[in-house]
């Protein structure tokens, strides 16, 4: 409820009168609310909240990303109203029954943020980064076991989370640096009508390996075809396509791997 929270002034002036929608969609644990064309989002304090504002200003222009309208912080919480992107998630029901539009559009996106020039970019996402962050949550007991893959840990799988991470330092691919969204993932992808819309949620997004966005929206066309999340199940949908439309072919390996390491965040 966006009752529970003392609203800074000047976020509080913008949306007055308004009544929000909370959005409780993902995992971020983050407090979203969406008014008629602005959303606010409210999450606790951390180093990342500067550099994912400053990340969102610096690719205003260049791909459609929600425009910071206002930035706030208190003690506990940063405040960050935006532009609200038009459009429904790509995991939307019209959406997945209609597979040729949905993995063509995917592709598209990813390739709208491959073409963006990265020198200048603020944020740099690279493996190392990743591993560090990984560290930090496998040492301070913030991996959620139960929201992995059934196959990750157990008797076919690692034996905790700790074991996963140094297999992952063992086993670094080679790098392929892009303009990497960082959770390629179909609830952060919007669509309106027969075209991309936007890119939402970009708190990991900076440079990064292409085959990691890759390998998430691989898993995420999969998830939501197999009715993973809602239960309904989409026959239709066949995620190899999406190489397809990438114009590539799929590195497994690499697939893996990213979706490994995604399991530690």
């Amino acid at each position: 409820m966006i009752s529970d929270f003392i609203l800074p002034q000047n976020i509080g002036k913008l949306v007055s009168g308004q009544v929000p929608e909370a959005n409780n969609t993902g995992y971020s644990g983050a407090g979203v609310f969406v008014f008629d064309d602005l959303v606010l989002k409210i999450e606790k304090i951390s180093e990342n909240n500067d550099a994912t504002v400053e990340m969102m200003r610096w690719l205003e222009g260049k791909i459609p990303v929600p425009k910071v309208i206002c930035c706030e912080k208190d003690n506990e919480y940063q405040y960050l109203l935006m532009s609200r992107t038009p459009g429904m998630m790509s995991c939307d029901k019209y959406y997945m029954e209609r597979p040729e539009l949905l993995i063509s559009t995917l592709a598209l996106a990813m390739k709208m943020l491959w073409s963006v020039d990265i020198s200048g970019c603020p944020r740099d996402r690279n493996i190392e980064v990743e591993l560090k962050e990984a560290e930090y949550r496998v040492e301070n007991g913030l991996v959620d076991i139960e929201r992995t893959e059934p196959s990750t840990f157990g008797e076919r799988g690692f034996k905790d989370p700790e074991d996963l991470l140094n297999w992952l330092k063992s086993n670094k691919p080679d790098y392929e640096p892009v303009l990497s969204h960082g959770d390629f993932c179909l609830p952060n992808l919007f669509m309106e009508g027969d075209r991309f819309s936007g890119f939402i949620d970009l708190g990991a997004t900076g440079i990064g390996d292409k085959w990691r966005d890759i390998a998430l929206c691989y898993r995420s066309l999969k998830h939501n075809a197999e009715g993973f999340y809602s239960g309904k199940v989409y026959s239709g949908i066949n995620a190899d396509r999406l190489f397809d439309e990438l114009g590539i072919k799929p590195d497994f390996e690499k697939i893996r791997y990213y979706i490994l390491l995604d399991e530690l965040f």
